[in-house]
């Protein structure tokens, strides 16, 4: 079915115009190809899942890295700041990405419905790779086949997404799931905490007041943190005020100056410091080969992993 898979995705994109990544008729997915493999580059990720159909991509959270090749899929469950790239692909088997959101409250309604709800499991990542074939194979073939009948989206595609929530939660990493998508667990205080950080990232940030937001102690705060998303508190704020600077200026033309300043930066030269030490190059060069190589494109500095 993985094969079946691959040739109406590969099929799919051989009708489109433009480049990868083509968003598709449901706003909410869209197929990934690349005919060859790629530098790392720096993204910030959403909340979604990532399955491989053909070839394989890599992506570092953290210290941590995860490879996923044909028959898995990325599940991203919290916002963070990623290195990733494709790592197998060429013209003749590109690499081939279904990437869709994933609806944490589809997952909670699924969940309230089990006979026997997942247990939340203990601190672990916000991220993790899972097997995909068999049955979620069969959706993700189901959700490409349905871009042919637009009409049919608004019935059928909240239907198959209530099928993927159905095997993600019973599947080996159900645990992990429940722990992201159910209420009053402390991966979710977690995840409220980062959504005001993301509000507020350009502010002076104390982490007792992002572990006031999440209820909890300033230590069980940073401990459950780094433990959702590889990074300290302080090291997921620094990484998310680059990336938009990153974006401000190769998107919006902003100067290094007024990107550093918009982010919350007090000092250009220290923004340049910390810039290249994420990035491997000051602003300006970076930049320079951002435009070189044509990766303007709003997905290549925030997209999906």
């Amino acid at each position: 079915m993985m094969e079946e898979l691959a040739a109406a995705m590969l099929a799919y994109t051989e009708r489109q115009t433009g480049d990868s990544p083509y968003v598709t008729a449901i706003g909410t997915m869209a197929i990934l190809r690349s005919d060859r493999p790629k530098p790392p580059d720096h993204r910030l990720v959403q909340p979604a899942m990532c399955i491989v159909a053909q070839g394989a991509k890599w992506a570092n959270f953290g210290d941590e890295r995860l490879d996923y090749r044909a028959g898995e899929a990325l599940v991203i469950g919290v916002e963070a700041p990623s290195v990733g790239t494709v790592s197998m692909a060429s013209p003749d088997k590109p690499c081939l990405v279904l990437a869709f959101e994933l609806d944490l409250g589809i997952m909670r309604a699924v969940a309230a419905e089990l006979p026997a709800p997942p247990r939340a499991s203990k601190a672990g990542r916000g991220v993790f790779v899972v097997d995909v074939t068999g049955p979620l194979t069969d959706c993700a073939l189901r959700l490409v086949r349905l871009l042919d009948t637009p009409e049919a989206i608004p019935v059928l595609y909240p239907v198959i997404m209530r099928e993927v929530c159905y095997w993600l939660l019973t599947g080996p990493q159900g645990g992990d799931m429940a722990r992201m998508a159910l209420h009053n667990t402390p991966s979710q205080r977690v995840l409220q905490a980062m959504h005001w950080m993301r509000d507020h990232f350009a502010e002076p940030m104390r982490v007792d007041d992002a572990a006031a937001v999440a209820q909890m102690s300033p230590s069980a705060f940073h401990r459950q943190f780094k433990a959702l998303t590889a990074l300290s508190p302080l090291q997921y704020q620094k990484q998310m005020r680059l990336l938009e600077a990153r974006r401000l200026m190769a998107l919006h033309g902003n100067t290094v100056e007024a990107a550093a300043f918009a982010v919350g930066y007090e000092s250009p030269s220290q923004f340049s410091r910390e810039y290249a030490r994420l990035f491997g190059e000051p602003p300006r060069r970076d930049l320079k080969r951002l435009i070189a190589n044509a990766e303007l494109a709003d997905e290549e500095v925030r997209g999906v992993a």
